[in-house]
């Protein structure tokens, strides 16, 4: 049986699949070519992350496939319940990735309260020239220690970041109507950890309540934070969205950070993946990465090995 990886899969999980008996191709096909491909080549196995879409259409043209694979949480990219109604296994890895996404939010924040967004733009142009006025410039950071940060949706991702928040001495609020109350266990190098037991509150409360602000939401219809959440949260606050695009309204963002109402914002993914909007990349109170929250090597051998696992357990 043959495995298409088609936006790559780690090698710890080629090895796996290789040593139960599948054949591993990691080639990338262009998503108008997907058709041909998996049918001349009689593809059992489609694993995806977040580049290549699985719709109904390419599900029913490819009779062959069996099982649709995503490397990640979301599988917005993925027509799932339709391709589960033909009979398709449709998996996951949704905590593989998870801790990831968690430090990569904190990456963000101390990006963000330090202003290094912006520093590691000017110094390598005025370092050497106008170093007193950069350090005037960038003299007045916050602390995280003692701030409130609010976490909008409380799975698995929501919760490892509430854990590092938790770590480095921040009150934890969170909202999401699906997950109640919560307790989050935070673990220590020596085996030792405390346990924290915390309840959901309105998106309302939350956003009055919070210096940040961190997004953990699937991909929704309409916006998650738009102008009218922007203006009921503090003045000065930050948001970080590490999630999906299009849970923020990236016009209402800019409007808020050149007005002053939010200091910075953290945004690893964008509404208009893969040509984000100009206006959101050149905002000089935004910091920026490329949609690489799961991208660590520890992460894609942990989403490389369960998905190989799981493709074992139902085809073998």
């Amino acid at each position: 049986m043959k495995v298409l990886a088609n936006d790559g899969i780690s090698q710890t999980g080629v090895d796996a699949l290789e040593a139960a008996g599948f054949e591993v191709s990691t080639t990338n096909v262009a998503q108008d070519q997907l058709e041909s491909y998996i049918n001349d080549n009689e593809i059992t196995v489609i694993l995806v992350r977040s580049a290549t879409t699985v719709r109904k259409e390419l599900i029913d043209a490819c009779p062959s496939i069996k099982v649709i694979g995503r490397g990640g949480v979301g599988m917005d990219n993925i027509d799932v319940q339709y391709a589960r109604d033909k009979g398709l296994s449709v998996i996951n890895t949704p905590a593989a990735s998870s801790a990831s996404v968690a430090e990569l939010v904190f990456a963000h924040l101390y990006n963000g309260v330090r202003f290094l967004y912006d520093s590691n733009r000017n110094m390598p142009l005025d370092g050497d020239t106008k170093f007193k006025a950069l350090k005037k410039a960038y003299a007045k950071g916050t602390e995280l220690r003692g701030k409130t940060i609010g976490i909008i949706g409380f799975g698995r991702i929501g919760q490892e970041t509430a854990k590092i928040a938790l770590g480095v001495g921040m009150k934890v609020i969170y909202s999401d109507p699906f997950m109640e109350k919560a307790t989050v266990d935070v673990a220590f190098f020596d085996g030792q950890s405390v346990s924290f037991n915390l309840s959901s509150i309105s998106k309302e409360q939350l956003l009055k309540e919070a210096d940040f602000i961190s997004l953990h939401v699937p991909a929704q219809k309409e916006y998650v934070i738009g102008r009218t959440e922007f203006a009921a949260m503090k003045d000065g606050a930050a948001i970080v969205n590490a999630a999906r695009g299009g849970v923020i309204d990236e016009v209402a963002l800019v409007e808020a950070l050149d007005s002053g109402k939010l200091s910075f914002a953290g945004l690893d993914v964008f509404e208009n993946e893969p040509t984000p909007a100009v206006k959101v990349l050149m905002n000089p109170k935004v910091s920026l990465t490329p949609h690489i929250g799961a991208a660590t090597g520890g992460a894609q051998d942990r989403i490389g090995t369960e998905l190989a696992e799981q493709i074992i357990s139902i085809l073998k």
